[in-house]
């Protein structure tokens, strides 16, 4: 359970935060809190890179070709995680955002673990580094023990949420890069929705898309 407090930066975040353009939500990300409750106890992340994804309007997002079961957490209300399964291997977690009926939302790419770094090295005991901790959408939910369970869950349900934003420190708009993002190719290529902390060494390295070869 996340403790009260009287300072402004241990705030949950409302969810009329996220209850706007994804492309607003996605910068206004970067320095916020992210907190998992897990059964060992809390681990605290400080986001620093993200990238927006907008729904339907998107070719680069899961819910471009519209609803299905794997993404109907996307057109829900805003404040609530959209996990997704990739790869046969890897989670990621992402946060809705806008208006319901409306999807998109943001990936949740990279942050620097503050507060349990103990049980994100259990998990990530490949990590050379503790800034490798969460270096990457998929290092970054393994490290917060994050899978499909909580695919749903509501961000601003309140301090017995296994997931809650605080508002942390936000991050000056002259401190914020973008650019195109990660892996995606097609017309979602040239949309520059990737948005990151400048100089920050938990931020993941950029890859462009790489089409997959057939097999013959």
């Amino acid at each position: 359970m996340i403790e009260s407090s009287d300072r402004p930066d241990r705030t949950p975040l409302p969810r009329d935060f996220f209850d706007r353009p994804v492309l607003e939500v996605a910068p206004d990300l970067l320095g916020r809190t992210l907190v998992r409750m897990t059964d060992d106890g809390p681990i605290e992340l400080r986001l620093t890179e993200v990238e927006a994804y907008a729904g339907e309007d998107d070719p680069g997002s899961h819910a471009y070709r519209g609803r299905t079961a794997r993404n109907a957490v996307m057109f829900g209300p805003p404040g609530h995680a959209y996990v997704y399964f990739t790869y046969g291997m890897w989670h990621c977690l992402n946060l809705v955002c806008g208006p319901e009926d409306r999807a998109s939302g943001v990936l949740l790419r990279a942050g620097e673990v503050r507060v349990g770094q103990e049980l994100a090295r259990k998990r990530r005991v490949s990590a050379r580094s503790d800034k490798e901790l969460a270096k990457g959408p998929a290092r970054l939910a393994t490290a917060l023990d994050v899978d499909r369970t909580l695919d749903g869950t509501d961000t601003c349900a309140g301090p017995d949420s296994p997931l809650t934003v605080l508002t942390g420190a936000p991050v000056p708009v002259d401190q914020v890069s973008s650019g195109p993002r990660t892996g995606v190719g097609g017309e979602g290529a040239a949309h520059p929705w990737r948005f990151w902390i400048d100089g920050d060494s938990t931020v993941s390295p950029y890859r462009a898309h790489a089409p997959r070869r057939r097999r013959s």
